[in-house]
């Protein structure tokens, strides 16, 4: 008996090496080239092809100016936060109450528009490019800032209202029910006793469409027609056109690719913990 728990120990253990492994191997892939990225923005074309693998020993600042300002890459930084600030706020406004709603409430049909949203998260995003372009056309909204939002918020309600229907249903129902024998209101229940208690899920998927919206980048291309609408996913693309014609700045390339990069990564290593908190609290709750 102990021989064979000793072999399931062995072997449990070996599997959380080669996990180890790999998930560290990966860390490191990933971490290698984000640093290579950032250490080849900082050189000039000729230092960058001579010697690809070095530390810039005379750093060139004047790429993130020249990408800045020269490529517009500051009015799209700032359509960008416009945009995905806008998209994620409208998104947890409408989200929220309605994965409570579709959580704890009683009434008929609750399973099927649960369901609805769950279909939502499977239909891929190239069959709704003609629909969504007439339908922003007609409405007059395409082409603008505006009209990407709204597009941004629909499209991802599917997966907020699944986790956060998920994560409300794992609430203690008992605080909710003595909310309501002290007076308090359906919806003064929901304000005061059940938003607080969710507020590391809502900050998970605000964390996680935040990212996904910042790199977004087929719906802006079909979607957005001017250049001074473009985000910066938008720049990115047209800087590397601008390359075909123009012999090709890759340090400026990599200097864009960086701008673009840094949020996301401030944005994780700050909220990394409460983000993974979030994913794991609504099981212990």
């Amino acid at each position: 008996m102990l021989s064979i728990v000793s072999q399931f120990a062995s072997i449990k253990r070996w599997k959380r090496l080669v996990a180890y492994f790999f998930l560290g191997g990966r860390s490191l892939f990933t971490t290698f080239f984000v640093v290579w990225i950032v250490t080849a923005s900082l050189k000039n074309n000729r230092d960058l092809f001579r010697s690809p693998w070095s530390i810039p020993l005379d750093p060139v600042f004047e790429n993130y100016a020249k990408v800045w300002i020269a490529n517009r890459f500051g009015s799209y930084f700032l359509n960008s936060i416009m945009v995905v600030s806008a998209s994620v706020a409208g998104l947890l406004l409408v989200a929220v109450p309605a994965a409570y709603v579709l959580s704890r409430g009683h009434f008929r049909g609750r399973e099927t528009i649960s369901n609805f949203f769950v279909f939502g998260m499977g239909v891929p995003y190239p069959l709704l490019f003609v629909p969504l372009f007439v339908i922003m056309t007609r409405l007059r909204l395409g082409d603008t800032l505006t009209g990407l939002s709204i597009v941004y918020i629909a499209l991802s309600l599917p997966f907020t209202i699944y986790v956060l229907t998920g994560f409300f249903s794992s609430l203690p129902s008992e605080l909710e029910s003595a909310a309501v024998i002290d007076g308090c209101s359906d919806f003064q229940a929901f304000r005061h006793i059940m938003l607080p208690l969710a507020m590391p899920g809502i900050a998970t998927v605000a964390i996680m469409n935040f990212v996904g919206l910042w790199n977004e980048y087929q719906l802006s291309l079909v979607l957005l027609n001017s250049p001074d609408k473009r985000t910066l996913s938008l720049g990115i693309y047209a800087l590397v056109t601008s390359m075909q014609y123009s012999g090709g700045d890759w340090a400026a390339l990599f200097a864009g690719v960086t701008i673009v990069m840094v949020p996301t990564i401030i944005l994780f290593a700050v909220v990394s913990e409460r983000m993974i908190g979030g994913l794991t609290v609504g099981g212990v709750k």
